[in-house]
């Protein structure tokens, strides 16, 4: 086969070929660039191997060039991998976490540990044992020897009222008095 033969030939396949290429590609590594560049790969590897071709069926001979620069891609993308600032970074980080995500977390935590006591019995302690410790219903209800529906509808009460401290705090809806004409809202704790 002549020179411009085989590029008429490579031409042809391209043509015909290029989307069926690309989207076997695509479909293999789930990246589209990296799908382009392998498409590019593949007409190249036929064009150097035309001669060993034997000319049945070129669009199987193709998808399998295709399929085999695929595989030898995702084997050495592990190896390519150039790692980010984030992902070399992590690894000097505790496993607890980042100093500033551990000193927000703590500041919450505290000012939950200070809303939860400053409710009125029974509320303060249910508050603590499920909100602060995050004990279950079930667990509360077993340790003070109360009902279950009892503790889940303190649960709910002193929830309602952490609400309305962080709400008086923010300055947001939940702080709002629910007064009404010839209504005065309940004053529990």
């Amino acid at each position: 086969m002549g020179k411009i033969d085989r590029e008429g030939i490579l031409a042809d396949w391209i043509d015909r070929y290029q989307n069926l290429i690309l989207s076997v590609c695509f479909h293999m590594t789930g990246d589209y660039f990296a799908s382009q560049d392998l498409t590019q790969e593949t007409f190249l590897a036929a064009f150097l191997h035309m001669a060993g071709f034997d000319g049945k069926n070129e669009k199987a001979w193709l998808c399998r060039i295709a399929a085999n620069k695929c595989t030898d891609y995702l084997r050495q993308a592990g190896r390519r991998m150039i790692p980010t600032e984030d992902v070399s970074m992590d690894a000097f980080h505790s496993p607890a976490g980042r100093p500033e995500q551990e000193t927000l977390e703590a500041a919450v935590r505290e000012e939950l540990l200070e809303k939860c006591r400053s409710l009125k019995p029974p509320y303060d302690e249910i508050a603590y044992q499920y909100f602060y410790l995050e004990k279950k219903p079930e667990e509360i209800a077993d340790e003070q020897g109360k009902n279950k529906k009892t503790v889940e509808t303190q649960i709910y009460r002193a929830r309602e009222k952490l609400r309305h401290l962080y709400g008086q705090e923010g300055g947001g809806k939940a702080g709002k008095s629910r007064e009404g004409p010839g209504r005065k809202e309940r004053q529990d704790g």
